[in-house]
């Protein structure tokens, strides 16, 4: 965005807006503040000949300007400025941390009131003020002036940081340190550069309406998977890395093998409906999201709302599922009752459950690779690399046993050599190879993890990362004279490698900024526009229920949906138990950062005051 409106505040002797203004296109109008009246300023000659040269520039000058209180400082119509600048700011005489980490907050939060909605905040400060680890030295956090936390109070992100030169604005002269005619030391100082975060609020469990037979059913969205239901990734008009991935993926297999790529239905799966799960992942069920489902009679077309327009958005029709009806009830207690709230029902947690519908259909081709692609959901455990939500695809091989380990084989060089190239898509001239594709034997010595080594994370942080899966041994399906392959891939996994994403949430943010790093069917190595997010640490301690147990994935899901999925860290610290009545005690560290939103302190207080009562309530444990 070429800015047309800049607002410059704090200005000292506007030798910074002086010479600003002589570089401007003549379209750009600028309005320069100080917080001094006229009257202070008319003994410095500098600040009289650069107020001089603002005016013959057609500048705005004002003075008596509070950069805390903006909003009173311009009506509505003269404000949606496209970029403020705040140069070394300072509370004045001898003003700790604590003082300007004060004058900061306000700001940014008085920025929120006349910033364009696209625009950005500029502010310069000293060597390692800002506490981020652009600074060299880094301080300490407790030591610094915590710019990105104090932004986030305005709901800002630190989106860029680059060194602040005073050699490129001629005849700058900053000063104002300690209330003194004196400069700061501008040696080493950054120009750190802010942009909107969305909302943070406004994200709530949407309702989804399917049809089954005559019959409306309606179900809400699980609270762990807000905002990651029919999100559309793989569809047509999306340019989506994670489709931009599994386009490349299945047209370099074309070249080897004839293709039949499948549509892949909505991911609700009726208990019983699994079929060819292996002996490593067997109990892959029981990481499921389970719903409800529940009779919906309204009609869709007299509804209003946000949440309406969600519910027709996502209106989904599954003629071909068939509910188990309970047992021993009539048929009007059914209809009365609801029969179908008794049926158990889950979000896909593979696509591999549909592995027998697609090789025991008419129309199944050996020889081909039978393509599913599409969304898949497990509860796991909260770390960097293992997602709750993620694009699944499969490749279904059939071929004659006799044949088979030529088949396989074939089929494996094939893959390795396209996943090879792919990881080689993002590497900049000269550099080496920064990751390597493994086969890795399970224990039953016929199937595979397939394994990538990444340094794509950093120098220091090499991953041993399992994107898929090849299963060569599902005996329960195969036909006398025939056997199968399925290779399963973990496409939001394999796009993070590629583009360098070091964080599986930005995958699913709806912050349009994701996108825009992308040209439609190119990968792309991957720039954040969200930098050095502030942690926040919270430990939790609390009594068990002898009689209940403890299900530690459920603690990990319960932290996931209570904290917006910005809990990146569970640590399990100690287990105590009481000398006197054997009562056991646990204790967890919890890391809360986002990726794309702005994080307050004050917010995570609260998510975590959250937490303590809904593990009380769901999990059965007293914390202490």
């Amino acid at each position: 965005m070429v800015p047309r409106r800049l607002l410059l505040v704090g200005e000292g002797n506007f030798s910074f807006a002086a010479a600003l203004s002589e570089t401007l296109d003549p379209s750009t109008s600028l309005t320069a503040t100080c917080l001094q009246r006229p009257a202070d300023l008319a003994r410095d000659p500098v600040a009289r000949e650069n107020l001089q040269r603002l005016r013959e520039q057609g500048a705005k000058v004002r003075f008596g300007v509070d950069c805390t209180q903006l909003a009173d400082a311009f009506e509505l119509h003269d404000r949606e400025f496209d970029r403020i600048y705040f140069n070394f700011p300072h509370c004045g005489r001898k003003a700790g941390v604590a003082k300007n980490r004060e004058l900061l907050a306000k700001f940014f939060q008085s920025c929120a009131d006349v910033l364009a909605e696209e625009g950005e905040v500029h502010m310069a400060l000293c060597k390692g003020q800002g506490g981020t680890p652009a600074d060299k030295p880094m301080r300490e956090w407790h030591n610094s002036w915590q710019v990105v936390a104090m932004a986030a109070l305005g709901g800002f992100i630190l989106s860029d940081v680059h060194p602040f030169r005073c050699e490129a604005v001629p005849g700058y002269k900053c000063t104002g340190y300690r209330s003194q005619d004196k400069s700061f030391h501008v040696e080493g100082a950054l120009n750190h550069i802010f942009t909107r975060s969305l909302p943070f609020e406004g994200l709530q469990p949407r309702i989804f309406r399917i049809k089954l037979g005559d019959q409306w059913f309606s179900f809400p969205e699980p609270e762990a998977l807000v905002g990651k239901l029919n999100r559309g990734f793989l569809e047509a008009p999306s340019y989506h890395p994670i489709k931009t991935i599994n386009e490349k993926l299945i047209a370099e297999l074309g070249k080897a093998f004839p293709l039949k790529r499948l549509k892949c239905s909505f991911p609700l799966l009726p208990q019983g409906g699994s079929s060819v799960l292996t002996s490593w992942n067997c109990d892959i069920l029981s990481a499921a999201f389970w719903i409800s489902l529940c009779e919906d009679n309204s009609n869709s077309e007299s509804l209003t709302g946000g949440t309406t327009q969600d519910m027709e958005d996502f209106l989904v029709s599954f003629p071909e599922l068939s509910l188990p009806k309970s047992p021993g009830r009539d048929s009007k207690e059914e209809a009365h009752e609801g029969v179908y709230n008794q049926a158990k029902i889950c979000l896909r947690p593979s696509l591999l459950v549909h592995v027998q519908a697609v090789i025991q259909a008419p129309d199944f081709l050996p020889g081909s690779l039978h393509i599913l692609s599409g969304p898949v959901f497990q509860k796991c455990r909260i770390s960097p690399f293992t997602m709750p939500a993620f694009h699944e695809t499969l490749f279904i091989f059939g071929f004659n046993k006799n044949l088979k380990d030529g088949c396989l084989q074939s089929l494996l060089d094939h893959v390795k050599g396209i996943l090879d190239n792919l990881l080689t898509q993002t590497l900049l001239e000269g550099s080496k190879l920064s990751s390597s594709v493994e086969f890795v034997f399970q224990p039953n010595g016929k199937d595979y993890m397939i394994n990538v080594k990444s340094h794509n994370f950093g120098p220091d942080c090499a991953k041993d990362l399992i994107i898929g899966s090849v299963t060569t041994s599902a005996t329960s399906i195969l036909h006398k004279d025939r056997g199968f392959v399925f290779v399963s891939m973990n496409l939001d996994l394999l796009a993070m490698i590629v583009s360098g994403i070091s964080d599986w949430r930005i995958l699913w943010t709806f912050d349009n900024r994701f996108l825009k790093n992308f040209v439609p069917g190119k990968i792309e190595p991957f720039k954040s526009y969200s930098l050095y997010p502030p942690c926040y640490v919270h430990d939790i301690s609390f009594w068990l229920d002898d009689k209940k147990g403890f299900d530690e994935l459920e603690f990990h899901t319960v932290a996931r949906a209570v904290s917006q999925d910005t809990v990146i860290s569970i640590q399990f610290l100690s287990r105590f138990q009481h000398p006197k009545t054997e009562q056991v005690s646990l204790c967890y560290r919890l890391t809360y950062q986002t990726c794309d939103k702005a994080l307050t302190q004050q917010q995570v207080a609260s998510m975590q005051s959250q937490f303590r009562k809904e593990i009380q309530q769901r999990l059965h444990v007293t914390p202490r």
